[in-house]
């Protein structure tokens, strides 16, 4: 990777950090929506990874979630995210899935869902 494309790397993610910030407490946003208020909805999974790579409490990307409201990722596991969202007021709904019973954990409403302007 060139000096040039690390900068860019870093900017952007400096940018996810920011826009992650302005998600208040007990509102969730998607990774495609963060993408999209960079400019570039096709971003969705460079913000996932940019978020992956968090490790500071001032960025709350636990705030951030799957288009379907489905939990997704986090650094210190999904239980440690659902946790931290259940803390803040938001509504986490679970069932078995029908594939290999495997348990969905999604958002409970999407009127927890926060849209940047």
């Amino acid at each position: 990777m060139t000096k040039t494309e690390k900068e860019q790397t870093r900017n952007l993610t400096e940018e996810v950090y920011a826009l992650c910030a302005k998600v208040p407490k007990g509102k969730v946003t998607t990774y495609a929506e963060v993408a999209r208020a960079l400019g570039n909805k096709s971003l969705a999974r460079v913000v996932g990874n940019a978020l992956n790579k968090n490790r500071s409490t001032e960025v709350p990307c636990h705030r951030v979630v799957k288009s379907n409201l489905t939990i997704g990722g986090f650094a210190f596991g999904t239980d440690a995210k659902i946790a931290l969202l259940k803390k803040e007021g938001i509504e986490i709904e679970e069932k078995i899935g029908k594939r290999a019973n495997r348990k969905i954990q999604k958002i409970a409403r999407s009127e927890f869902l926060y849209k940047f302007d």
